[in-house]
């Protein structure tokens, strides 16, 4: 079966055809880690593990490498400001090493908490100075660079599709890059490719290089790894939407000019997560929730996002709120519930994976990863007239497989309040009775003490909100 994604490149769903047989080479850009990952991000780390999954249901050998931002993001995405490291640092009272080791461990939990599986390769920028000064080089001897008094820029008016990726006009491109204005560049949209450290100054991190003592920009680096760690098996880069107009347009014209080749033939990018009224979660908006403060300490397991983030294709705008998250809990703990049913009338036997499910299955997800719809042709199953132990058997790998969210796991169910038994009680006893709006009043009443009540074949069953 054909896999067709979406390539911001061409604006298209395309077939996607690796430029080796069987094998992908995929890049996602990793955290700047001078703090925790907001679930934002998270969530695009979660639509990238989908992708990496789909591809090996698929039958595709995938090598995944992940970037660490450790050193040269600068607090403007212009090459304006102080190094996120730098200022992290002095935020905090650690050095900039310290702060690097402490976030970068934090991320690394997060994916676990989330059943995220880690990249193949993880890569610190501050592990490829050497490559990056060799790219450097090779755009210098060029022609595409020139000096200023604080860096070493690449000039993009001598890159022909520059906006290639973005799809902007030149025009608008300089006009959103003089919000931060540097003015030695040739050219708003210039970049830094070295920077140097400020006269008179020690930086906690800075290295000697052929233009002098100081630190790579935050693009070079990508492109330096990438081709170090896939060669000429770039075939795909990800990362969120806002990547598009500047990180990912410069790491494009940078390596396409030292290479003479094309960079990558997918582009993927992630939209955002907002919180409720539109607004975008970021940290400088200072709206952002970590895993930690939103789910681990309120108790809410992990994978309530995860699952969460399903219901909304990885292209299109989610929102947060607390009303998503309870239905999220609700529903995941809800799918949990018919499992463990399964499993018990089951008894432990085997059974072969339904195979027209499977297809239906894999057919949405090699549809450009469209989550809500593979959740659908899920739902179909369970209400299908397929035996229990096909239905757990196709439901195990579709969960192991791609949806990662341990449907397996036995909730421990905190005991019902009496109130909550007794009013059960009395709606048992007005569906004997098919006194039906008795029921339903019950039923409204146990729902705003904040349960749910589901009916089926088995029964009532009443859960927590």
């Amino acid at each position: 079966m054909d896999l067709y994604l979406y390539n911001t490149l061409t604006r298209t769903k395309e077939r996607f055809t690796p430029i080796q047989a069987g094998s992908v080479g995929l890049y996602t850009c990793g955290p700047t880690v001078y703090d925790y990952a907001h679930i934002g991000n998270l969530r695009t780390y979660v639509f990238e593990d989908i992708l990496k999954r789909v591809m090996v249901y698929n039958g595709l050998k995938v090598k995944h490498v992940m970037n660490i931002t450790d050193v040269g993001h600068l607090t403007g995405d212009r090459d304006m400001g102080e190094d996120k490291m730098e200022t992290g640092a002095q935020r905090e009272g650690r050095t900039a090493w310290e702060i690097a080791e402490h976030y970068t461990t934090a991320f690394q939990a997060d994916l676990v908490h989330l059943n995220i599986v880690d990249p193949d390769v993880w890569c610190k920028a501050t592990d490829a100075i050497p490559e990056q000064i060799t790219l450097i080089e090779t755009l210098e001897s060029k022609g595409y660079t020139y000096r200023t008094s604080d860096g070493i820029y690449f000039d993009t008016s001598k890159f022909d599709g520059y906006a290639r990726l973005s799809r902007q006009n030149r025009e608008a491109l300089q006009e959103g890059a003089r919000v931060e204005k540097n003015v030695e560049k040739r050219n708003p949209t210039d970049f830094a490719l070295w920077k140097f450290s400020p006269p008179d100054t020690q930086r906690q991190m800075e290295w000697d290089s052929p233009w002098g003592i100081g630190f790579p920009g935050w693009h070079i680096e990508c492109s330096a790894m990438s081709m170090k760690f896939l060669g000429k098996q770039l075939d795909i880069h990800c990362g969120g939407t806002d990547h598009i107009d500047v990180h990912h347009t410069n790491e494009i014209a940078q390596s396409e000019a030292a290479t003479g080749s094309k960079f990558f033939n997918f582009w993927m990018h992630g939209e955002f997560l907002n919180i409720q009224g539109g607004k975008k979660m970021a940290k400088s908006e200072g709206n952002f929730l970590t895993l930690e403060n939103a789910f681990v300490k309120n108790d809410i397991d992990p994978l309530v996002y995860r699952y969460a983030t399903f219901h909304s294709h990885y292209r299109k705008p989610m929102e947060y709120s607390e009303a998503s998250v309870a239905a999220a809990q609700n529903g995941l703990r809800n799918l949990r519930s018919q499992v463990a049913r399964l499993i018990d009338s089951t008894g432990g036997e085997q059974a072969m994976v339904h195979a027209g499910f499977k297809e239906k299955f894999l057919a949405q997800l090699n549809d450009d990863l469209n989550m809500p719809r593979a959740l659908a042709v899920l739902q179909a199953l369970l209400k299908s007239d397929e035996s229990d132990a096909v239905k757990l058997a196709t439901i195990r790998e579709f969960d192991t497989a791609i949806l990662g969210l341990e449907l397996d796991r036995q909730e421990v169910a905190e005991p019902l309040p009496q109130e909550i038994l007794d009013l059960m009680e009395l709606r048992i006893k007005a569906r004997a009775d098919k006194n039906w709006a008795e029921s339903d009043r019950i039923r409204s009443e146990i729902q705003a003490r904040g349960y749910t009540v589901q009916d089926s074949k088995e029964g009532m069953q009443v859960i927590k909100q």
